[in-house]
């Protein structure tokens, strides 16, 4: 029985990510500020475009079954209503969207519906999770400048033990005799999304329905549990001259029972076709950034973490890259981002 008991502890240690560095149950993002559209649902259709991003994460290389991430997701606006030099709109072939004198001009986009898509692979050691859904937002024209969402995300998490992973004391351990290898759980989010040509803020919540989670059909051991994810995020856009911007931003994370997370970013762009970026998560990671733009259809960026905390003494740091593409359906030809990205 002292097996039994050891291996579904390890399990619910696992499950709910309850460790100094990484107290959440879902995947963590160095690049998020780059694609917000992974926490807040409320992000779909902010453009017009099809924004799609594909990246892989590999947190804490050189640590053996340490957390690998990956995803993909797409959303974009639907109708065909265009004005001129807002989120929906697309610059004439002289314009930069990103520039200060572009951006002098914006208004906020009409009022619109967005729709997305998103595939997320996590895996840790002997635990894999695949979360697949779709997004749905409403996007309010405010006065002036400014739009404000409110989106939500529903989809299907599918959560697998592999057995075979499991390194036991004692073959044949009783504790995998009524195992539950797969099992698959609803998933929903929501957020609210306020943006305008150089700023943006958001608040969102993952895991709003309270999950069971138990690798065991005995009851004695159906003590994990899904506990929702808070995230509040906000940043700005600064014109150092016409050609070079920064744009410094932040986020909070909360999950219960644990200490308030806090990152604060910042952002270094250079006619937005190369930029540089720093990151600090506290008492977890510095992290450095780089990317640059493919003319007007893709960028690609990657970015390095050095941990802080005690794991540094086992890791060699976090890598986490992603290629992003922009496609603008209505006009038949690839657009770049713009705004605050």
């Amino acid at each position: 029985m002292k097996y039994l008991r050891h291996t579904y502890c390890l399990l619910s240690l696992i499950i709910v990510g309850a460790n100094e560095s990484n107290g959440q149950q879902r995947p963590q993002y160095t690049q998020y500020v780059f694609n917000n559209y992974l926490l807040n649902p409320a992000l779909s259709g902010t453009e017009n475009s099809v924004d799609v991003k594909l990246g892989h994460r590999m947190q804490w290389s050189g640590l053996k079954d340490a957390p690998q991430t990956s995803f993909v997701s797409a959303h974009w606006s639907l109708g065909s209503d265009y004005l001129w030099q807002n989120p929906l709109s697309l610059p004439r072939e002289s314009d930069n969207p990103m520039s200060k004198s572009y951006m002098r001009h914006y208004t906020s986009s009409p009022a619109h519906y967005g729709v997305g898509v998103m595939a997320v692979s996590d895996r840790t050691g002997p635990i894999s999770r695949i979360d697949a859904g779709m997004s749905y937002a409403y996007h309010l024209q405010l006065s002036g400048t400014n739009n404000l969402s409110v989106g939500t995300y529903i989809g299907l998490s599918r959560i697998s033990l592999d057995e075979n992973a499991l390194d036991l004391e004692t073959d044949g351990d009783p504790a995998l005799s009524d195992v539950l290898a797969t099992q698959f759980k609803p998933d929903a989010s929501i957020g609210v999304w306020l943006y305008g040509a150089r700023f943006f803020a958001g608040l969102s919540v993952q895991q709003v329905i309270p999950q069971v989670l138990a690798f065991t059909k005995s009851s004695n051991y159906k003590q994990g549990k899904t506990v929702p994810h808070f995230f509040a995020t906000s940043g700005y856009k600064l014109f150092l001259d016409e050609e070079i911007s920064l744009i410094p931003s932040f986020m909070l994370k909360g999950v219960s029972n644990l200490p308030l997370s806090v990152d604060l970013n910042v952002k270094l762009s250079y006619k937005d076709q190369i930029w540089i970026g720093g990151s600090y998560r506290k008492s977890d990671s510095f992290s450095g950034m780089v990317g640059f733009n493919l003319k007007r259809f893709a960028n690609l960026t990657y970015a390095y973490d050095q941990t802080t905390s005690t794991l540094n003494r086992v890791s060699n740091g976090t890598h986490e890259i992603v290629l992003g593409i922009q496609i603008d359906g209505a006009y038949q030809v690839f657009s770049g981002g713009r705004t605050w990205r």
